[in-house]
């Protein structure tokens, strides 16, 4: 299922009169851990290895008489989140000491925050929803055609494998989220079937996709799916994410280079041997993790990359440009910076660089070509500006405040390092 002309339309159906074209837009979020660290165990805490779990959340033990730091996450690595980073003790224990209350404190509030992200995501989704329908009841079917069906569809898998991702680590919200996209992708999908804007044998194997997805990722966050089939569905997420990725990465720049299906064709079978390696065994430890975390990897990426063909069309078409909503752009830019702060405070690198890239790249870049083609307001773009980097400058800030750090610095060499 490749998605080979998803993102060279996107530009041109911006200019249809009486269609909106919204585009898929990452979420990501995180939740409360479920494991509280005690003071004790943190001082005594040295190379611990997870007990081999693939979540890069460490369960420890608690105790009552002892301080808790509420929410307490371990920086990872940025080569992914299963592989932990976690914070060292002796320097570090006298800053936790110290800083308990400003944690707890900054931890509520990135929850809070990346919850209220919810908001303008959901925002983004629904005039388009509304759009179709009204379209569909008035009989103008072909207003759908703006949609592209293969775009609505990427960003689908890319809900999925991180519905996955979450629902493997046991993050309520998080789930909460990415189900949300789910459903409000899907019903566009369901919109543009009826409309017969996308083909009917697409939209089965979608609905298929969809329902046993949603269903084995609750099951399994109740404990209530065994892991053969869990496994199963494992691997579909990822030969699916590694089959499409490279693709719609490849069909941006089509017509200047040729139309093909080589790319995703190649790593679909790269993509088979991994899986099948991976589950007979012959791949190490290690390497069992890093197949682990492919799918939400290939799921940022895939969001990741969508901005590029909008910008792609921005530079080769300028006059589109009149065609984008820099509302859409606003809300896209502050959903995603509404996640910074929370992706930073549990150094969950994946998310971070998700999170920043669609907010400084899709929202911000796209209003930065709305602002260079005279589309917007100078006022408004310095306003928007302004406001963007002050986040991002206090978020470092209070970051580094509340883990006790003498720098913002520190807090970004934690989450690409560790401690």
């Amino acid at each position: 299922m490749a998605a080979a002309m998803a993102a060279p339309a996107v530009g041109q159906s911006l200019l249809q009169p009486n269609r909106l074209l919204l585009p898929s837009i990452p979420r990501y979020s995180s939740s409360r851990s479920r494991h509280f660290p005690s003071l004790s165990s943190i001082l005594n805490f040295k190379n611990h290895d997870c007990n081999g779990s693939s979540s890069s959340l460490c369960s420890f033990s608690t105790s009552p008489s002892l301080l808790h730091l509420h929410q307490r996450f371990k920086p990872v690595s940025a080569i992914g989140p299963e592989l932990p980073h976690p914070i060292q003790p002796s320097a570090e224990a006298v800053n936790i000491n110290r800083n308990d209350g400003t944690l707890n404190q900054w931890d509520g509030w990135t929850a809070k925050f990346a919850a209220a992200a919810n908001i303008p995501f959901l925002l983004l989704q629904l005039p388009q929803i509304w759009l179709n329908a009204c379209n569909l009841m008035s009989g103008n079917y072909s207003a759908l055609l703006a949609v592209n069906w293969l775009g609505s569809l990427t960003g689908l898998l890319g809900n999925l494998s991180l519905l996955s991702y979450f629902a493997k680590k046991r993050e309520t919200e998080a789930m909460i989220v990415q189900c949300l996209g789910v459903v409000t992708t899907y019903a566009i999908v369901s919109q543009l079937a009826i409309a017969e804007a996308m083909p009917s044998l697409y939209f089965t194997l979608t609905s298929v996709v969809v329902g046993v997805g949603v269903i084995s990722n609750f099951l399994n966050y109740f404990g209530m799916l065994p892991s053969p089939i869990w496994g199963i569905w494992e691997d579909f997420i990822t030969v699916g994410g590694l089959s499409v990725l490279p693709q719609v990465m490849w069909s941006t720049f089509v017509p200047y280079i040729p139309n093909s299906m080589l790319p995703g064709t190649i790593s679909f079978v790269l993509a088979v041997i991994a899986a099948f390696m991976a589950r007979t065994g012959r791949l190490s430890a290690e390497g069992v993790k890093f197949y682990g975390a492919i799918a939400g990897w290939t799921a940022t990426l895939l969001f990741m990359w969508m901005p590029v063909p909008q910008l792609w069309t921005n530079f080769l078409n300028p006059e589109n440009i009149k065609g984008l909503s820099s509302l859409t752009m606003l809300l896209a830019m502050t959903g995603n910076g509404l996640m910074i702060p929370r992706a930073l405070f549990t150094r969950d690198f994946m998310w971070f660089l998700g999170s920043s890239w669609a907010s400084f790249l899709y929202g911000w870049g796209n209003l930065l070509c709305m602002y260079l083609f005279n589309s917007i307001s100078r006022e408004y773009f310095f306003a928007i500006t302004a406001g963007l980097f002050i986040w991002t400058g206090f978020t470092f800030w209070k970051d580094s405040n509340a883990y006790g750090h003498s720098s913002p610095l520190r807090s970004f060499k934690e989450l690409l390092f560790g401690s």
